[in-house]
């Protein structure tokens, strides 16, 4: 009978102690309370009695209709995460359906407990993310046709921009039941109470006027 070398055995456990480490969280805040009647999430939701589960409860027909384009933006999410869809409850995955108007846009964003796969049914899409500071902001873009699949690192800011003239369709899965969304121009500008003009002119190195005129803005949410 063959050993492992020592080194392997220190390599497995260490391995297996990485692997240890506290779950993704899977709603924004989670306060720490002591009264155990009070702790009411398991995986940001209540379980359903096993009893009284039924097929109709893993079905979700909100994606049969297309989403309304008509707004600002000329795109529309509809979203199948756990909040629409209680069936994926501890499941680690959810979806999306995007429609797009021509010239409409899925404005830059960032699911922060999520990487998104897109496939594209129709239309043609400019799609793209940015990494990290780390890796100096790099712009990864490309544009898809029809029965192309893009990937969205978890965490990056990312788009999807219709550039064609007629209306486009994607579908996206998600790599958790509560994803979350992060539009960036809303988180900036559109925050109630506002963030400082004084810290957002220093940030974004423009006149107060420029942050005024922003922030007075209605930043619609096509989610």
């Amino acid at each position: 009978m063959k050993f492992l070398p020592i080194s392997l055995l220190i390599l497995a456990l260490a391995t297996a102690t990485a692997f240890a480490y506290d779950p993704s969280p899977l709603q924004d805040i989670c306060v720490a309370i002591k009264d155990p009647k009070s702790a009411v999430f398991v995986n940001g939701e209540f379980c359903k009695d096993p009893e009284e589960v039924t097929a109709d409860d893993f079905v979700f027909t909100m994606f049969r209709e297309p989403g309304n384009t008509a707004n600002p933006l000329g795109s529309k999410v509809t979203p199948a995460t756990v909040m629409e869809f209680p069936g994926l409850n501890t499941l680690g995955i959810s979806a999306a359906r995007i429609d797009f108007a021509p010239g409409g846009l899925n404005p830059p964003h960032t699911h922060p407990r999520g990487t998104e796969v897109l496939v594209v049914l129709e239309g043609t899409l400019l799609v793209g993310f940015v990494t990290s500071n780390q890796l100096n902001n790099t712009l990864f873009t490309k544009v898809l046709y029809k029965g192309d699949v893009f990937v969205f690192p978890i965490g990056l800011i990312h788009f999807q921009f219709n550039t064609g003239k007629t209306p486009a369709l994607a579908f996206a899965a998600l790599s958790s039941q509560n994803p979350g969304v992060i539009t960036i121009a809303n988180s900036v500008f559109g925050t109630k109470p506002p963030i400082s003009a004084d810290v957002l002119t220093k940030a974004f190195q423009v006149d107060k006027k420029v942050i005024d005129y922003l922030q007075a803005q209605f930043w619609y949410d096509n989610n």
